[in-house]
């Protein structure tokens, strides 16, 4: 096995879209993986405990005759058809474990029996992991601008526009408010992380993000990232109510329901929306106090009632106060905290996009900003 080939954990990997095998158990897998991985696994969980219960009892090599007893006969076969089958569709998949070792060598070994020679990533998952973290840290130290306003403001609609935006929500699959949760299960930690790392690898220059507390659902920023976006300079967007009442009930009820009906169907994601929605506005009880939920609840069940009549509008009832009675002072709250904030500029987002543009354009004119280096590997981010 010390023959089969192996390649260097290098970002380009991914960067370049390479289809990933990973060998590692399902659990290990759900835990955190490499963008564009698939899971085929030389053992499964219950083998995974097993063998790991014999490697703590009678050490390395016991563990591998159990390994191999119980991948063997048709299991052994199985998994060597599905390895088989995912490189006839991708010739140029690469094989990794956790570490690089015995796992993705004796996949290696399988899968060259088998006729076919796959190389295999040095160090695995966690060297891959460690670069695409570090491109994260190093992220920090390129210039930064935040864009920040009113719940409704259409922010990142504004960071999509942009070519150098980093959609901090749209890797956490939350966008960052009480009502920010996603149908679709929301990623862990590390695939929080490793899909910011992967985006990051387009953006050598400067970055435009949205203003985000550090938890954005259940998603940390990274501390170094999260310290820079505290300090970098900021854009404020400011709409009409009635302007940003419509991008809310877009936000909140028209794409929310295009996915539920999409992933479950219309009568099953329409009571599951229902159900998101009513435990979201629950959830704001402490704040908004008893007597003000009440109210909005209310509301909302009406609004629910006359949407199943056709009346979609109906939902501004409640998505209006819900704007200026909750929202809205919460966000002006902020402000008053954080007082030493500076603007570059405060304006509609037509104006605000166009700063944001402008000051892209400056900072990637100043040569100290720039890594010619990647900007080379990666292409001009500007578009």
């Amino acid at each position: 096995m010390s023959d089969l080939p192996l390649v260097e954990p290098d970002l380009a990997l991914l960067r370049e879209g390479r289809v990933l095998i990973d060998v590692r158990a399902p659990v290990e897998f759900a835990q955190g993986a490499l963008p564009g991985a698939v899971n085929l696994p030389l053992m499964d969980d219950e083998e995974r405990r097993l063998v790991g219960i014999e490697y703590k009892q009678r050490g390395q090599q016991a563990a591998i005759a159990l390994g191999q007893r119980l991948v063997s006969g048709g299991i052994k076969r199985a998994r060597i058809e599905a390895w088989m089958a995912q490189l006839e569709c991708h010739p140029d998949a690469i094989v990794y474990c956790f570490r690089g070792g015995l796992r993705s060598q004796i996949a290696q070994q399988w899968i060259s029996e088998s006729g076919i020679v796959r190389p295999r990533i040095r160090g695995g998952w966690k060297a891959m992991r460690q670069a695409l973290c570090a491109r994260i840290d190093a992220a920090a130290e390129q210039p930064l601008l935040v864009v920040g306003g009113l719940t409704g403001c259409a922010k990142t609609s504004l960071i999509l526009a942009l070519d150098n935006g980093l959609d901090l929500e749209g890797c956490a699959r939350h966008k960052g408010s009480a009502f920010g949760r996603h149908p679709l299960p929301a990623p862990s930690q590390i695939d929080f992380e490793h899909a910011v790392g992967r985006r990051l690898l387009d953006l050598p220059g400067p970055l435009v993000v949205e203003d985000e507390s550090r938890h954005i659902g259940a998603a940390n920023v990274p501390l170094a990232f999260w310290r820079a976006m505290e300090q970098a300079p900021r854009l404020r967007v400011e709409m009409p109510l009635d302007w940003r009442l419509a991008q809310i009930h877009k936000d909140y009820i028209d794409d929310l329901w295009e996915v539920f009906r999409q992933q479950c169907g219309e009568w099953l994601g329409w009571a599951l929306m229902r159900r998101q929605l009513a435990a979201s506005l629950a959830r704001l009880r402490k704040r908004l106090g008893r007597a003000r939920l009440d109210r909005l609840q209310r509301l909302q069940a009406l609004a629910f009632r006359e949407h199943e009549r056709g009346n979609r509008q109906a939902h501004e009832a409640w998505l209006a106060p819900l704007l200026t009675e909750y929202y809205d002072p919460m966000y002006r709250y902020q402000l008053e905290k954080h007082p030493e904030q500076r603007f570059l500029h405060v304006g509609d987002w037509e104006s605000c996009l166009a700063v944001a543009r402008q000051w892209s354009e400056e900072k990637w004119a100043i040569p100290e900003y720039v890594d010619n280096e990647s900007v080379a590997e990666t292409g001009d981010a500007r578009g």
